[in-house]
């Protein structure tokens, strides 16, 4: 079976990025489309993957700032000759599933969500915290936009969705029915801890709409020691905004994460995200969650068990949320169990038995 795989952009790390790595591990040789790709500011090992960018790709400024040509992208992924290929696998978040295919080719399209600055556009802009000269250029552009990425998903012939959340999302937006299959979480990196230490956690890209700032505020309040790992935009914002218990830990490499992990009271998790697999990745190494009660933390921290959910995004319910966990006791062990069930062999698992039940489908025509 002849395989390709359909990313948006590769110049950042995050979520979307670890369902590629499973999906290159199961189709090794399948080559990758993407629209631009930035190797120095990804793994080393991408650069052995057959990696095929479009026209964006040479476009100035592309690699660090691609939300400048978002209403080129949909031309950008049309251009790609996917002639010849049995099985497409479009890894979405942006216009990727916009990609042209013909009869004898099955698209199955795994969906982060439908494009959130097309559709959620007043949302991003205000998380974002988009400039004025930004919104300007990019309103006369939504409609369009929101056309083809309506037209777009019509191409799609499957489509998979990572939550509960986003399966509404689907049907509200593409109208169309999707397969909810949660993204690999390798759990196996992350055990429980036997000591741990007086300091919360967060780790992830430093970006706005993850409502680090209200984070930082009631750890300010509390004079709670708070560790931030990660880069990101914000980070010089978030620096000037905390007080003397929090750290900013800056890139923490793969191998020293787990102990980091294992080792903090809980993990804060204050912004909402499609899925979440930071929190998963915590839970792994057997430590509390406290989550924004919005969307995949909905579907991942059971509270009382794994953790605690707070239902606004203020500084009270921060710290009203911090006070009842330091009351109650943690089973490291159970909260590891629930983490298992997201394990990235289990992802596997689950997108072959769809792909097989697919493609017989189609071969049964």
């Amino acid at each position: 079976m002849k395989v390709a795989l359909v990313h948006d952009w590769m110049n950042q790390i995050g979520g979307a990025e670890d369902v590629l790595e499973t999906l290159v591990d199961l189709f090794p040789d399948a080559p990758i489309y993407t629209s631009l790709y930035a190797p120095n500011r990804m793994p080393p090992h991408w650069q052995n993957w057959d990696i095929r960018t479009n026209f964006i790709d040479k476009l100035p400024f592309s690699h660090r700032k691609q939300q400048l040509y978002f209403p080129l992208y949909p031309f950008s992924f049309e251009q790609h000759d996917l002639r010849g290929y049995d099985l497409v696998i479009s890894n979405k978040s942006g216009f990727c599933h916009g990609v042209i295919t013909g009869p004898e080719t099955v698209h199955i399209c795994y969906c982060l969500t439908p494009t959130r600055y097309v559709w959620r556009y007043q949302q991003y802009a205000e998380q974002e915290q988009l400039g004025r000269l930004t919104r300007m250029f990019l309103t006369p552009f939504l409609t369009f936009l929101r056309q083809w990425d309506r037209l777009a998903a019509d191409r799609v012939d499957h489509f998979v969705a990572i939550s509960q959340e986003v399966r509404r999302r689907i049907e509200k937006v593409y109208r169309r029915e999707s397969a909810i299959i949660y993204p690999p979480v390798d759990t196996s990196r992350f055990a429980p801890c036997s000591e741990v230490e007086d300091y919360y956690l967060l780790v992830g890209r430093l970006v706005p709409y993850r409502r680090i700032d209200i984070l930082i505020e009631a750890f300010n309040k509390m004079k709670r020691p708070l560790r931030i790992a990660g880069s990101g935009r914000d980070r010089e914002r978030l620096a000037a905004l905390a007080g003397p218990t929090i750290e900013f830990l800056g890139y923490v490499p793969d191998e020293e994460l787990p102990t980091l992990l294992a080792k903090c009271r809980a993990f804060m998790f204050p912004g909402e995200e499609d899925f979440g697999i930071a929190p998963l990745q915590a839970m792994a190494a057997g430590r509390p969650v406290i989550a924004y009660a919005a969307g995949g933390a909905l579907e991942t921290v059971v509270p009382g068990k794994t953790g605690i959910l707070f239902e606004q995004q203020s500084v009270k319910a921060i710290i009203n949320a911090v006070e009842l966990l330091e009351t109650q006791i943690w089973n490291s062990q159970e909260i590891q169990t629930h983490a298992r069930q997201f394990d990235t062999e289990l992802f596997k698992q689950k997108m072959l038995a769809f792909i097989e039940e697919k493609m017989q489908q189609r071969n049964a025509f």
